[in-house]
This record gives structure tokens, sequence and C-alpha cells, in this order.
């Protein structure tokens, strides 16, 4: 059994992606982050379409429209496929733990 809140191998130097469940049409991931944002390169554009929330820290999003979202604990919101978005703020203390759970 493990814990969601259980980050204590986590160094904090990068995000830490952990796949909980990969079916067909569904992915559910664990994202730990401290301080990370998106890559430089620019913008996500999914293929699918990805429900998160934010079950620990604080975090913004920002999206293509200029569009920007605050999350704190307990918050989610549906990203759909396409939608074009990035990561401009991650809290490092506590370090944000994500549930990511990406479906067509």
């Amino acid at each position: 059994m493990k814990s969601l809140f259980d980050i204590s191998d986590y160094v904090g130097n990068e995000e830490l992606f952990e796949e909980i469940l990969d079916k067909e049409n569904l992915r559910i991931e664990r994202i730990v982050s401290s301080g990370q944002t998106s890559p430089d390169m620019g913008w996500y554009d999914q293929d699918v379409n990805e429900f998160v929330i934010l079950i620990q820290g604080t975090a913004e999003l920002e999206f293509d429209d200029g569009t920007k979202v605050e999350l704190k604990c307990g918050d989610y919101l549906n990203i759909p496929a396409h939608k074009k978005h990035r990561v401009t703020f991650t809290s490092k203390d506590p370090a944000c733990i994500w549930i990511a759970v990406f479906y067509k």
C-alpha cells in the first residue's frame, strides 16, 4: 500500500511523475513539484483531456488565451484536449502534490 502524501524519497531538484494506473483510455499520475514550472519551450498541447487535482501546495496555470488559474489544496479543473496550457508557479513549502487523470 502507498500513500499519495508520502514524498519522503522526493529530492526536489526535478518533478516526480509516478504512474498510478494505465488502462486503455485512462491514465492516472501522481506529480510532485517544488518550484518547477513548465519547460521554457512552450505550451503543453495534449491529445487527451486532463482532469487535475492539487492535493497539497499552491500552483498557477496559464492558458494560451491569457487566462491564469491559481490553485490551492483541494482545487481541481478539467483541461480539454489541445487546450494549450503551462504551469507558471508551484510552491516549494509545501511541495505540490497533484493527481492528473488523462482520459479520451
